[in-house]
């Protein structure tokens, strides 16, 4: 009897051990359920990506229970001096940042700050009688709305169900709607505070009405707004102290310090002849080193750069139920809320959408190798990752393209990550 009352209780420690510990290199591939000689195949892969100038770099990195089994660059920073991508640089991830800012105002939820089925305009009053877009004159963006059937939540928030669109980059009559209040995607913004801009945005026609349709749209820079309002600091040192120094990670930030400038890496854009260029100067409403021009307008939608590493502990963390390294950021109940359909029959094709991230679906699971109930996301700049919790996998794949034809190389990436399991 002392026996298996002792077996029982080694297991639960290892049990435990295994969500407590750090992020480890895996000293034998195989005991994680790799080929060595399969994983191979990512290394030819992406060298041959370089090779044929589909890509001047990448990062790849893949975690299974815990113990990194492939974390590689391919490729270089520099294409003109050949300067070779290290794997520890650090990339504009832009709506990679939604996640995080999606995990701070869970944080808050669990802190009893709010409910999911609050409106917006409890915390943000400008959000009260809010109106949908009917008719848009394109000449003149001149524009009549109808009442709004109810209004939009914090729920709809973080399910892109609210009705806003996007700035910039969204449908025509959002970007000229928006352009006209100084409303924008959030990235390189300066002379402007993020509680007005979000105020304003509040008086805005939504584009359809709330809980109608998945629209993708400004929904985190107002969880944003709503993070800061909620806890008194700004989203920066929210982000810093509530989860990025708890996770020991060093190397994410909104404003990255000029002792780690020359880790930025270059930005790269396809030409009309499809041949790679370094981007220098404006790019999506600011300048492309945006990074490190200090600012104090903290974009939850966008505005963070990071490592690919850094981001695998973040997403670590989620695969565990939310705590790292002894550190418990959420609930497990809370991280299984943010990881399920929360938008009902509505979809991303045949996609659902949680609390902050794409759910692949029983029926989507036939498309790729992603195992149904995979988390995932990306960003503008070509990062992408996928947190699969039946695999207990993490993948990440990091570019810093701004415009190229071969977007399937993230969808090829994962697929090398799923070919290697051997188990």
């Amino acid at each position: 009897m002392k026996v298996h009352v002792l077996v029982l209780l080694l297991l639960l420690f290892n049990a435990f051990d295994i969500k407590a510990q750090k992020m480890e290199p895996a000293t034998n591939v195989s005991a994680t359920g790799f080929s060595a000689e399969r994983l191979k195949r990512i290394d030819d892969q992406m060298n041959d990506w370089v090779k044929k100038g589909w890509l001047n770099g990448a990062v790849g990195l893949i975690v299974r229970n815990g113990k990194v089994v492939y974390y590689k660059p391919a490729g270089y920073n520099d294409l003109a001096s050949k300067k070779a991508l290290a794997k520890d640089d650090i990339f504009r991830i832009a709506s990679q940042t939604k996640a995080i800012t999606s995990v701070a105002v869970m944080m808050l939820y669990e802190e009893g700050k709010f409910l999911l089925d609050d409106p917006i305009a409890t915390y943000i009053p400008s959000f009260a009688n809010e109106t949908v877009l009917d008719k848009f004159n394109e000449k003149d963006s001149t524009y009549t709305t109808i009442a709004a059937k109810r209004q939009a939540t914090i729920r709809d928030l973080l399910t892109h169900t609210s009705g806003l669109g996007y700035a910039q980059i969204g449908s025509k009559e959002a970007n000229a709607i928006y352009a006209k209040n100084n409303i924008t995607a959030g990235v390189d913004v300066h002379n402007d505070k993020l509680s007005e801009a979000m105020s304003r945005l509040g008086k805005l026609p939504l584009m359809h009405q709330p809980g109608e349709k998945w629209t993708y749209g400004l929904n985190v820079d107002v969880l944003g707004d709503l993070v800061e309002i909620w806890s008194g600091m700004s989203l920066d040192e929210f982000f810093r102290t509530r989860i990025f120094e708890p996770l020991g990670m060093g190397d994410t930030y909104f404003n990255v310090p000029a002792t780690k400038a020359n880790r930025l890496v270059n930005m790269y854009s396809e030409d009309s002849l499809g041949v790679l260029q370094k981007v220098s100067g404006a790019a999506l409403g600011g300048n492309i080193n945006y990074p490190l021009r200090k600012k104090d307008y903290f974009s939850g939608g966008a505005g963070l750069s990071s490592t690919a590493y850094d981001y695998a502990v973040f997403l670590q963390m989620m695969l565990n139920g939310g705590t790292y390294n002894g550190k418990r950021i959420l609930s497990r109940n809370t991280v299984r809320m943010m990881t399920m359909n929360q938008i009902g029959d509505l979809g991303l094709g045949d996609d659902k959408f949680g609390l902050g991230f794409a759910i692949v679906s029983e029926k989507s699971s036939g498309n790729n190798p992603s195992q149904a109930g995979t988390y995932s996301w990306g960003g503008a700049f070509k990062t992408s990752y996928w947190v699969d919790p039946k695999e207990k996998m993490v993948i990440v794949f990091y570019r810093q393209l701004l415009n190229t034809s071969h977007g399937e190389l993230a969808d090829k990436f994962k697929v090398l990550a799923y070919q290697a399991l051997n188990d």
